[in-house]
């Protein structure tokens, strides 16, 4: 006989029916329980914890949807349950390198439901505090320092959670021609956008812009005037508050800052959308409803942007007004990095009518843009492996390839595998085949380099390298669409960059 509610807390131990009903069983068999010391699995927890925070995500895009001036009141409850933190801890790079408590994700989780309480509590109760950032420093393809801030483990764990609740208030407002840092997109969505905006538009000039030290030149006060647009709820906006004003922990020396994101953390990238969604979105594109006298696309992706005009006198004047813009909100242009050119359709006609040269080109997302033709001489957009990158990449190639001289071959084949493999996924746009076969030839060569200079046998001959390399280096493939059948499928007819 079953037990009623609260008359046991011993699981119900089912009993094997006997083989022949209506008669006494000689011998009834006793049910399997469950095994000792095995509860509720952590994978259910994990799984409804997704499933009621998708729920409350998909709730507060409605209630930001329902009205886009409307200032939303309750999000702190959305991002300090223990269900988003565990579900952060989940996103989080596992070989990410510590911050300056030197807590790593693995160590983190050895008492995971425990840590992640005791930062609940700490956040509700106003406990929690946010630890500096270090600030590293990478190369960049021109030869210049890129700081990096890497951020505490319990920093991101907030950071990353805070960031899906808000993506869900900023993914109603933010435009359809902004592609970088947001759920969905991709580098690739922009370069489709650019190049259908550019082949089927009549675009004449385009402003290749870049802006100024970005990152580490955005004002804290008008972030935080950007930010209280939307959100009401005064115990986020004192959370975003106190990670700006965290402060940079550089060879050993604590500075606060008092302008400027750090970049590596989880909320840099939002805070960056959100300040250029105000600074630049919502103006140019007003500009280019009520001023522009001939057609004009916009194509950003975080601080890089470019912009199409049909007409010369509409690039020149908006150029001269986005300076002005930018100036109000501590921001500048790039000098060396901002160009007007004449690009298009018709520019290489127009220019050769002119007695000049070919139309110049310009690089957006790794790739160079080229004003070239088809086989029906008809005007078409090609897209090239940047060179800078190229031999950026070939060099860090050739550096990694020193430190596993003495590595067995399939190990170093399988490593180089996966880096031509990565390299062909991002850059196998149609017209790039030439350039993909010339990465995967260097590779080969400089492999082949290594493997003579870590011997002293005979060198190693073209013929016995053609092994290794067709087995371990994946041929050279365009992997992505032409960009208007893409562009056309993701956007169902709704242009972003109109």
């Amino acid at each position: 006989m079953m037990n009623g509610p609260g008359k046991s807390d011993r699981p119900i131990v089912p009993v094997k029916s006997p083989n022949k009903a209506g008669r006494p069983a000689a011998e009834a068999m006793e049910g399997r329980g469950r095994p000792k010391g095995n509860p509720v699995s952590q994978t259910m927890h994990r799984t409804q914890g997704r499933e009621r925070m998708q729920r409350a995500w998909k709730r507060v895009r409605e209630a930001g949807r329902k009205d886009r001036k409307t200032r939303l009141t309750s999000l702190f409850h959305h991002i300090t349950s223990v269900d988003a933190l565990r579900e952060a801890y989940r996103r989080l790079n596992r070989q990410a390198a510590p911050g300056v408590d030197g807590v790593r994700w693995k160590q983190y989780g050895a008492e995971l439901e425990a840590n992640l309480q005791d930062l609940s509590a700490r956040l509700k109760r106003g406990g929690y505090r946010a630890k500096p950032v270090c600030r590293t420093y990478i190369p960049k393809a021109d030869g210049r320092q890129r700081p990096l801030g890497v951020t505490a483990l319990e920093d991101k764990l907030v950071q990353t959670s805070a960031v899906e609740t808000l993506n869900a208030v900023y993914e109603n407002d933010f435009l359809g021609f902004s592609c970088g840092f947001r759920p969905g997109r991709g580098q690739h969505d922009a370069l489709d956008a650019l190049a259908v905006g550019i082949e089927k538009k009549r675009i004449a000039w385009v402003l290749d812009a870049d802006i100024h030290g970005f990152f580490d030149a955005i004002d804290h006060e008008w972030m935080m005037k950007f930010v209280e647009h939307r959100i009401g709820d005064q115990r986020v906006v004192r959370l975003i508050r106190k990670w700006l004003s965290a402060g940079v922990l550089e060879d050993g020396t604590l500075r606060q800052v008092e302008e400027g994101t750090p970049q590596g953390g989880s909320i840099s990238p939002l805070l960056s959308n959100i300040y250029l969604h105000y600074v630049l979105d919502l103006w140019a594109d007003r500009w280019r409803k009520a001023h522009a006298a001939g057609e004009v696309i916009i194509v950003r992706y975080a601080d890089d942007f470019i912009i199409g005009f049909q007409s010369k006198s509409d690039a020149e004047r908006f150029l001269g007004e986005l300076r002005e813009r930018l100036a109000k909100f501590s921001l500048e242009l790039h000098p060396e990095k901002t160009r007007l050119i004449e690009f298009g359709t018709y520019a290489a006609e127009r220019r050769l009518r002119r007695g000049l040269g070919k139309p110049e080109t310009f690089d957006f997302l790794g790739f160079t843009h080229i004003c070239g033709k088809a086989k029906n001489g008809w005007f078409q957009l090609w897209r090239k492996t940047r060179r800078k990158r190229l031999q950026t990449k070939l060099h860090e190639i050739k550096i990694a390839l020193r430190r596993r001289w003495h590595e067995p071959i399939k190990q170093v084949g399988r490593w180089l595998g996966s880096v031509v493999a990565g390299h062909i996924q991002y850059y196998g746009v149609p017209y790039n085949l030439k350039a993909l076969w010339s990465f995967r030839a260097q590779v080969t060569r400089l492999w082949r380099r290594a493997l003579e200079r870590r011997s002293q046998r005979a060198a190693v001959s073209w013929a016995r390298m053609a092994r290794p390399r067709e087995r371990f280096l994946p041929p050279a493939l365009i992997c992505h669409p032409y960009p208007d059948q893409r562009f056309r499928a993701r956007t169902q007819g709704r242009s972003p960059v109109r």
